[in-house]
């Protein structure tokens, strides 16, 4: 093998860089102003950056003073001298602001001026380095308007308490709704921990600790309980804590929603109450009818007695009425109980209205005529035709009927009137009794209500035969108001308004 062969091959040092190929480096930069300036802020050289960025030809700016780029509030202040003897001090001068280009727009630079001294230390000038950040700036200015109504969106939300915590717990933002909702406005809270929203026991036990301990460790953490106000009171709070981190992955705080959830809660209970108490009374009706039957049997035995005492007829009279008065209560609480726990069947069939009203009217008529009442009954000559079952439909009627003859005294008037408004049958019955405080109307159709009537009378009766009504006529797809001034003698009157079947076919 040659030795020479082994030996490295001497290339030769590279050429130095002369200053021709720093200016061609310079002036071919596109994406830079890069330009010089003499002592006194003259132009002394210009490169395709420049060219592009402000639009001047170098014949058309060199010689010119810098201050061409600065709008004239800038140089008004004088801003443009104050640069060049920032950067001949300190040896260089940054700063962003608006420029102009040679067409008079603005455009957002950042710029950097840097003071040129030579080998004696003479000051020869100054380079200058612009940059067009006008699109960067807009993207933050977005962002920053963004923010900003996010900002004002967060805090206006009068619903949910928004707010910061600090990685230790303290409240570092506080919103309208927070305010709203806990009672204290933001210079009484900001700093505070947030565990002063809690109860005692639930302090004593840790909690707030473990929620923030639990949102760290899953990134967000939901609860409902109770809190507390600045005034002590209590309301059931819907809570959801999110560990908040930057963009380096840093933990530097919590983001706090807290919704209060007390009327919803009270409503959920309530509503579980009432379920609880149909169920109740569905019991209570079964068990009711149990000793009903054999009485009524017995009553029905002492009729087979003849001659009877006046004592015995007396007694008789007596127990028949009530156990007929019982029976129908019982019913009553069975029919709740089993309309509540969707049980009642509803065998639907095209029903001519007319047709009920008649059947109640005669089921009623004894009674209206035990009390001397005129009962006055309009129906139109042509069906009314409904998709319902005539058997509960006909108890609606009688339900009606029968609270009309017991409230209305005795030579009273009960009308009842059967009418077409639209694509509605609509069934009303009025009388002349003490009538109803309209204050107590949104309450007549409600389980156990006893509205009291002229005098404070108590006509007895559970209460529940109205929101039988009710329920059975929405079971039907209709509607049931009460109307009443509440002056006695103008009485109240009840409407119940069903859809009718083919109603356009029925005109």
């Amino acid at each position: 093998m040659n030795p020479s062969a082994l030996q490295p091959i001497d290339h030769g040092a590279p050429p130095p860089v002369d200053d021709a190929d720093y200016r061609l480096l310079v002036e071919s930069v596109s994406d830079y102003a890069i330009f010089l300036l003499d002592p006194h802020g003259l132009i002394r050289s210009w490169n395709a950056g420049a060219q592009k960025l402000k639009g001047y030809r170098p014949e058309e700016i060199i010689g010119r003073s810098f201050e061409v780029f600065y709008p004239q509030e800038m140089i008004d202040i004088d801003f443009p001298a104050r640069e060049l003897s920032e950067a001949k001090r300190l040896g260089r001068f940054e700063d962003e602001g608006w420029r102009l280009r040679k067409d008079g727009s603005r455009f957002w630079a950042s710029v950097v001026i840097t003071a040129l001294f030579d080998g004696d230390g003479r000051h020869r000038g100054f380079a200058k380095v612009t940059r067009d950040l006008t699109e960067r700036r807009g993207q933050e200015e977005r962002l920053r308007r963004s923010e900003e109504r996010f900002r004002l969106l967060v805090e206006g939300v009068r619903d949910d308490a928004i707010f910061m915590l600090d990685p230790d717990g303290r409240v570092a933002s506080w919103n309208l709704g927070a305010q709203i909702i806990k009672g204290y406005i933001a210079e009484e809270i900001i700093g505070e921990h947030f565990s002063v929203f809690y109860p005692q026991e639930k302090k004593d036990e840790g909690w707030p600790a473990h929620e923030l301990e639990s949102a760290l460790r899953d990134g967000r953490f939901e609860d409902e309980g109770w809190r507390i106000r600045k005034d002590g009171s209590r309301f059931w709070a819907s809570v959801v804590i999110t560990a908040l981190y930057d963009e380096h992955g840093r933990h530097y705080g919590f983001a706090k929603v807290t919704r209060d959830l007390t009327e919803r809660r009270r409503i959920h209970t309530l509503e579980n109450q009432e379920r609880y108490l149909y169920q109740f009374l569905a019991l209570l009706g079964h068990e009711l009818r149990n000793p009903l039957a054999p009485i009524a049997n017995a009553v029905s035995i002492m009729r087979l007695e003849e001659p009877a005492s006046e004592q015995m007829r007396r007694t008789r009279d007596i127990l028949e009425r009530q156990v007929a008065h019982l029976g129908r209560l019982v019913d009553d609480l069975l029919d709740v109980g089993r309309i509540v726990s969707g049980k009642v069947y509803l065998e639907r069939q095209p029903l001519d209205l007319r047709q009920v009203v008649s059947e109640s009217v005669e089921a009623l008529a004894s009674t209206m005529q035990a009390r001397r009442h005129e009962l006055v009954v309009n129906v139109p000559d042509d069906p009314l035709v409904v998709e319902g079952d005539g058997v509960r439909l006909a108890q609606v009627l009688n339900n009606l009927l029968h609270n009309a003859a017991k409230f209305t005294p005795e030579g009273g008037r009960v009308c009842v009137t059967l009418t077409r408004r639209g694509d509605r049958a609509e069934l009303s019955v009025a009388d002349n009794g003490p009538g109803i405080a309209p204050g107590e109307l949104g309450h007549v159709f409600k389980l156990f209500a006893q509205s009291q009537k002229s005098g404070g009378d108590h006509h007895g009766g559970l209460g529940i035969g109205l929101s039988m009504v009710h329920q059975m006529v929405q079971r039907h797809g209709g509607e049931v108001s009460a109307f009443s001034t509440g002056e006695p003698g103008k009485g109240v009157e009840f409407v119940v308004q069903l859809p009718l079947v083919n109603a356009a076919a029925q005109r």
